[in-house]
């Protein structure tokens, strides 16, 4: 190998091993939990594999014909993961809707039915004639799908009043726009690669995914702020009230958290701390409370307070009742008991007698 495919080698290595990382970021480290991140992970592994099979294909011709299966599998995955990172984005959906999952489901079992009936090994021409074109077909499908949900933000992007438009493009959209270009710039390059033309001409997809994916990464880096990159601005988007079987998951995993680790009990909990323990954002677990379970995030934490401070009461225990109150998570003995008698119509002190008798 010499120096210029050294090089070469070199560079389109560098974004599938990067990729591999950076979507391991997305699925395991990133601070705000959202359903969009775990889309663009699953987008940056399924490219990264591909990558990395064109990588060794290209400089090692040789290569098992099982590693050949694994890159061209991964394929699948590219399309319905942009489609999905790029819907659950503006959609701002908190968690994964049963339809998406069955289509992945099916998407899954269809790709292993198909590598074990047909594998590469004994079916080469099937690969290379068929399922290839059937990969890029199912990708550029969904190219088209998810630039009909971006056609607003493309609009914007084309329009001929260019100075105008820019200044309404935000953050949000730039980084969506800017991850599907990219998308098209690589697929572009795989499809060309089909074509008889220069057979070196299929290594530029693996140079491209390298270069993208690291204007990608300096994004990230250099920005101050990259929340405004993860969701869209709460004037456009966050006013929309949690659906219902969105807003049920929620609120279970609520009452779960409650009961299993009564956080309730922390005196100087927050509305932010709570958020992150069901992973969600501060603005849109505000709104469940509020939208959906009719209550705030004080009157949600002290009923289970109060509920818990009532359980004490009638078990055997040795706390006085300010006790009780500073056990539960009241900083004060006067808000417990002004909190007690407001939402159980009595004093501690009158509850405790009656359950005495």
């Amino acid at each position: 190998m010499n120096f210029t495919k050294e090089l070469l080698f070199f560079f389109s290595a560098l974004g599938a091993f990067n990729g591999l990382i950076l979507s391991c970021y997305f699925f395991f480290f990133t601070k705000k939990k959202h359903l969009s991140n775990y889309f663009l992970g699953i987008l940056l592994l399924a490219l990264s594999i591909r990558i990395g099979k064109s990588v060794f294909l290209f400089f090692k011709p040789d290569l098992p014909r099982i590693y050949l299966q694994i890159g061209l599998s991964a394929c699948f995955f590219i399309g319905p993961a942009l489609f999905y990172f790029v819907k659950s984005s503006i959609e701002q959906t908190i968690v994964i809707p049963n339809r998406w999952k069955w289509n992945f489901a099916v998407l899954l079992a269809v790709i292993l039915t198909m590598g074990i009936v047909f594998p590469y090994e004994t079916y080469p021409k099937y690969w290379n004639l068929y399922f290839v074109k059937i990969v890029y077909l199912q990708w550029f499908v969904c190219i088209l799908a998810t630039g009909f949900l971006l056609r607003t933000m493309l609009h914007k992007l084309f329009s001929k009043r260019k100075i105008a438009t820019e200044r309404n493009i935000n953050g949000f959209e730039k980084w969506l726009l800017s991850i599907y270009g990219g998308n098209i710039l690589i697929f572009t390059s795989y499809v060309l690669s089909l074509l008889p033309i220069n057979y070196p001409i299929y290594i530029s997809g693996s140079i491209a995914y390298t270069f993208i994916l690291y204007i990608f990464i300096l994004k990230l880096l250099y920005r101050k702020k990259t929340d405004d990159l993860f969701s869209a601005s709460s004037n456009k988007y966050g006013s929309k009230k949690v659906d219902n079987d969105t807003a049920a998951v929620l609120i279970e995993k609520l009452h779960q958290v409650m009961f299993e680790k009564k956080i309730y009990q922390n005196a100087n909990l927050t509305l932010s701390e709570l958020s992150k323990e069901i992973n969600v954002s501060v603005h849109q677990l505000s709104q469940l409370l509020n939208d959906n379970m009719g209550k705030n995030f004080t009157a949600f934490i002290n009923e289970y307070r109060i509920n818990e401070a009532c359980t004490i009461m009638v078990s055997e225990n040795k706390l006085t009742l300010e006790g009780i109150g500073y056990e539960v998570g009241f900083n004060s003995k006067s808000t417990f008991f002004a909190t007690f008698k407001r939402l159980k119509g009595t004093t501690p002190t009158v509850f405790l007698q009656n359950m005495a008798k």
